[in-house]
């Protein structure tokens, strides 16, 4: 099922300087850890919230086994309550 609702948009600089618009597409907790689901064209792509006194950013995650079991835990979990899967965003 695909939906087609408008989310919240982003816009983050790489290192390099360049901007791109990202769709959020959830926002949820795990392993006392924020982390932001983002999308955009055909790439998705899991970044970690930090927070400090200037207030929030978010950080890549990068390692391929902490981003898949991420990833798994939260497919598991947005099957498990389909009905609240528009409360994580």
């Amino acid at each position: 099922m695909e939906h087609h609702e408008i989310r919240d948009q982003i816009t983050i600089e790489d290192e390099q300087g360049n901007e791109k618009e990202y769709n959020v597409e959830a926002l949820f907790d795990m392993k006392e850890q924020s982390y932001a689901l983002l999308s955009a064209d055909d790439e998705t792509v899991l970044m970690r919230v930090e927070d400090d006194e200037d207030g929030q950013y978010l950080i890549g995650v990068t390692d391929d086994v902490e981003k898949k079991s991420i990833l798994n835990a939260y497919e598991v979990a947005v099957e498990a309550n389909p009905a609240d899967e528009t409360d994580l965003h």
